[in-house]
């Protein structure tokens, strides 16, 4: 088998290849598809469209999603939740970047001083 770095991305393996249909999203979720058209409108998250304009959800979304669900179950309007669920997902993103950032110096200064 050739090494991950050489094998072509499998669609199954990306989190954001928009594998799930509407309904299969709606049931993975538990939830309505007029839930996933909420989270659209409050723009949490836009679906892509297959070719007849059907909207098709990833792995990413469905996470997205999930999170929004939780917090809508506790009683968080669904505008606030979507609110909330961007910015954890700013800080997370920023999180990961000064991490990168970080291990980026620490090698540097590692170089620097050998």
């Amino acid at each position: 088998m050739p090494p991950a770095s050489s094998r072509p991305v499998d669609s199954l393996d990306d989190d954001d290849y928009p594998a799930y249909t509407m309904g299969r999203a709606a049931e993975m979720l538990g939830t309505t598809p007029a839930f996933l058209r909420a989270l659209g409108e409050h723009l949490l998250i836009t679906p892509l469209r297959s070719e007849g304009g059907h909207r098709r959800y990833s792995r990413y979304q469905l996470r997205i999603a999930a999170r929004a669900r939780e917090l809508v179950d506790q009683g968080t309007p669904i505008e606030a939740a979507c609110r909330i669920v961007i910015l954890e997902d700013q800080l997370e993103e920023a999180r990961r970047i000064n991490e990168q950032l970080r291990t980026q110096g620490r090698e540097s200064q590692s170089k620097n001083s050998a």
